[in-house]
């Protein structure tokens, strides 16, 4: 009886399967990738505030304060100015001085009162009056730190000295894989600008509920107001 020959099994059937599996997934991650990177070339155009004029009227609401450590009267002096510079047709600024919610992120705690927030910018003030230390975090986005009362220590791996920022300095943390410790020494207050990309952020601003204080209520008013916030300014045209 003559031997029949055996014939190869042929995986031609699955590179194709995978193939057909795989091509239209890779397609569209590309796709994603590319406007993502060309939404982050343009993002620019989308700014409204500058950190240098934010740093000038920071500067210019403490030597307006009637005393160095008056944060309220420096919070009322920013607004008021935010409201003056910023027409509200343009840009949504929150005038509610009195919507304070806390935050904890990084291991550091304080409260925050947001008085801008949208896809590409966010401003808050920011502080404790009775110190606090953390982790800066990886953001998507650049940190400046505007300091109006107290002072905040810093320092990055491998530094053997701190930085020291006081009253009118700010702190810059670039966007990036640049990160530090920071101490809000004997209580602090800022204000905080960030532009860049806002809503990858926002889990370093929540985590802490879910594996520490289980805070579920200041996490709903944070998302609601912050929410509230970014739709407005949306409908203005700010992104």
């Amino acid at each position: 009886m003559p031997a029949t020959k055996k014939t190869k099994p042929s995986f031609e059937p699955e590179a194709q399967a995978t193939f057909v599996k795989w091509a239209p997934r890779s397609l569209i991650l590309l796709l994603l990738f590319a406007v993502g990177y060309w939404l982050d070339c343009i993002k620019d155009r989308w700014y409204v505030f500058d950190p240098v004029q934010l740093n000038e009227l920071s500067r210019a609401a403490i030597a307006a304060a009637p005393a160095p450590n008056d944060t309220a009267s420096m919070i009322q002096f920013i607004v008021a100015n935010l409201t003056q510079t910023y027409p509200s047709s343009q840009v949504k600024i929150n005038t509610d001085v009195n919507e304070w919610m806390f935050n904890n992120a990084g291991g550091a705690m304080g409260a925050m009162y947001l008085l801008h927030a949208s896809i590409t910018e966010y401003l808050i003030i920011f502080g404790t009056p009775l110190g606090t230390e953390g982790h800066s975090g990886v953001h998507t986005a650049d940190d400046y730190f505007n300091i109006l009362v107290g002072e905040q220590w810093a320092f990055a791996a491998g530094q053997l000295e701190m930085e020291r920022y006081t009253p009118g300095m700010v702190n810059h943390l670039p966007r990036g894989i640049k990160t530090k410790q920071y101490k809000m020494h004997e209580g602090c207050f800022a204000l905080e600008y960030v532009r860049g990309w806002v809503p990858p952020m926002l889990p370093f601003g929540f985590m802490d509920t879910f594996t520490s204080t289980l805070d579920f209520f200041t996490l709903y008013r944070t998302v609601r107001i912050t929410s509230r916030e970014m739709v407005q300014n949306l409908l203005r045209g700010k992104i």
